[in-house]
């Protein structure tokens, strides 16, 4: 593996980004194409957050995170930490004194395939994670690896630069090239929904407004009384 750290990376516009974080995970995904997921494994440590970010990428060796410390110089406003370990480790490799650093550059939150630490600490300063662990573990700072390289992240691979969208829902990637597609597919989405949402508070049900009877029907499904059910299964 080639250790380096790349410092001049791409980000998207600051405009789409917050528009991203705006609609929120399931939105995203759902304009995606039900793309981009990192997966069910990070979970939020806290609840009702919403953020979205521009990634700096860390890859570290287990139980060790002396790249995080090297990429916190490379994250400016805006930013979103993504750190992943070249084998799976769940040590808690971040806590509350890298917080601190990090709020300090203006980084909106981490996203990490391991585990952290001062959970308490984090939630009261309000410097958002999700995680696959919270761990007291500690871990060393003596193997190098690499920041602003692409890894991948449960599922998706993640490029610096990429915008991190992140909720309670879970977390996903949108490719720096499409996020401005993408801006425009969830706003579309948005706007359907919404014209959904009113008909649904006026009492269309969902089954009319989606066409599904004819699915229903085409799969076979069939309607009956409670009379003509038992006459044709009779009691269980």
């Amino acid at each position: 593996m080639k250790t380096v750290v790349v410092t001049d990376i791409e980000r998207a516009e600051a405009s789409t980004v917050h528009s991203l974080g705006a609609h929120g995970v399931a939105t995203v995904h759902e304009a995606m194409g039900r793309s981009g997921l990192v997966g069910a494994t990070l979970r939020p440590i806290q609840d009702g957050v919403r953020i979205a970010g521009s990634a700096v990428t860390v890859l570290c060796w287990p139980g060790d995170n002396l790249m995080i410390h090297a990429a916190v110089e490379q994250c400016r406003e805006g930013d979103v930490l993504v750190v992943t370990t070249t084998s799976p480790s769940l040590d808690g490799s971040f806590g509350e004194l890298f917080a601190t650093a990090l709020q300090r550059r203006g980084v909106r939150g981490l996203v990490t395939t391991g585990g952290v630490r001062d959970t308490a600490e984090l939630r009261a300063m309000g410097f958002p994670v999700w995680s696959a662990a919270v761990n007291a573990q500690g871990t060393v700072k003596a193997t190098a690896g690499s920041v602003n390289v692409p890894v991948t992240v449960g599922g998706a691979v993640v490029r610096p630069g990429d915008v991190m969208v992140a909720d309670d829902d879970g977390v996903l990637c949108v490719p720096r090239g499409a996020a401005g597609a993408t801006l425009q597919a969830a706003d579309a989405r948005v706007a359907r929904e919404a014209e959904s949402r009113a008909a649904y508070r006026a009492g269309e049900l969902s089954l009319d407004r989606n066409r599904l009877r004819g699915v229903l029907d085409a799969l076979g499904v069939r309607y009956l009384t409670a009379a003509e059910y038992e006459a044709d299964h009779g009691r269980d």
